[in-house]
């Protein structure tokens, strides 16, 4: 995306800026930013997809005028039926860059930012009189904030505390806080379940568990996708050499060889790949069938979704652990789930082939 000069930038502000004397609140966002916003937000600008997935399940998809550009990809392709009206809205950056003449002409009074979001780029959009809130769902320490892969001394605080400040941070910008707070109840109310099945597991009886994404990319520790694994009782084969997300090698997967293989939603043809090349076949998983094509709901970007918290570590630890689970029926959760803060019924993409059913 283009940088605009400052006479560019003057122009765009006096033509399009929101007037200050609506600014009448403060908030707090997850960079310890204290941002001035108007007493009523009802025009935003997301360009982060966790926090486009959190409007819309606080039921403010209406006040969303302008997306990141690849949001579809990001949210899965069977997200537009649950926020129809995304498809015609305007995309105007992503997660790192901005078209800001494109987000001005929208008339924005917030936009959403994620943490890692260069501070040149904040710092454009802050200059033509909007507001810019950056959400990271984690709860850093000093430091850290601004990193995409932070060192997190206890990730499981890290990501529990960081999601309930997120949510309560978007529902305040929003006035939205009735909606936030019943989805954080909902959330660890519904968690509870999961953990209290798998508390007698010695962590030397875990099954082993990969998370395969394209082109060998993993995810190891400092993400919420291991600590996913960790909460349904599985071990991640990666944590302990790898750091965030990265490639690995082929030969490194071999020598891992985990006993259950992940794969995210959005990526369905890496599990073909998996039980149709040759090279993987040595491997546990692939000989027992054990990979399996992760729902929507479990959501696993590196970054905790309310519903992966609530219902895909439960999805997850019946897959490892069907004996412990074998009276939840996982449709009946969904549609609960779904019914609740996305107004519709859970419906489940076509598995693919050998996806372990």
């Amino acid at each position: 995306m283009r940088s605009f000069s400052s006479t560019v930038l003057l122009g765009l502000v006096l033509s399009f800026s929101v007037p200050s004397a609506f600014a009448s609140r403060l908030i707090t966002d997850q960079l310890g930013r204290q941002v001035t916003l108007p007493d009523k937000v009802d025009r935003v600008v997301v360009l982060q997809h966790q926090t486009l997935n959190l409007l819309v399940q606080l039921d403010a998809t209406r006040n969303i005028v302008g997306v990141l550009n690849n949001w579809q990809q990001q949210l899965g392709s069977g997200y537009v039926r649950l926020a129809p009206s995304l498809v015609n809205t305007p995309v105007v950056g992503d997660l790192t860059s901005v078209n800001l003449e494109s987000v001005v002409a929208l008339h924005p009074q917030v936009v959403f930012v994620t943490n890692y979001a260069p501070q040149e780029m904040i710092d454009q959009i802050s200059q033509t009189g909007i507001a810019v809130v950056a959400v990271s769902l984690r709860d850093d320490p000093k430091g850290e904030e601004h990193k995409m892969n932070p060192a997190l001394p206890d990730e499981d605080r890290a990501y529990t505390e960081g999601l309930k400040k997120g949510i309560t941070l978007i529902g305040d910008v929003m006035n939205r806080q009735k909606q936030a707070q019943a989805l954080i109840d909902y959330t660890f109310s519904q968690r509870q379940l999961t953990g209290e099945r798998l508390k007698n597991i010695a962590p030397a009886q875990r099954i082993r568990t990969y998370m395969a994404n394209p082109d060998l990319t993993t995810y190891g520790s400092g993400k919420y996708t291991g600590l996913m694994m960790a909460r349904a009782g599985a071990m991640n084969v990666a944590a302990a050499t790898v750091k965030g997300y990265k490639q690995v090698s082929l030969e490194q997967v071999i020598a891992w060889d985990p006993q259950v293989i992940f794969v995210q939603d959005r990526y369905p043809e890496v599990v073909g790949q998996i039980n149709h090349d040759p090279n993987w076949q040595s491997i546990d998983a692939v000989k027992n069938h054990r990979v399996y094509l992760m729902p929507e709901y479990a959501k696993a970007w590196g970054y905790p979704m309310p519903e992966a918290m609530a219902i895909g570590e439960l999805w997850m630890a019946k897959k490892l652990y069907p004996q412990k689970f074998a009276d939840i029926d996982m449709q009946k959760q969904a549609d609960a789930y779904y019914q609740r803060f996305y107004r519709t019924d859970f419906k489940p993409a076509a598995e693919a082939p050998h996806a372990g059913k």
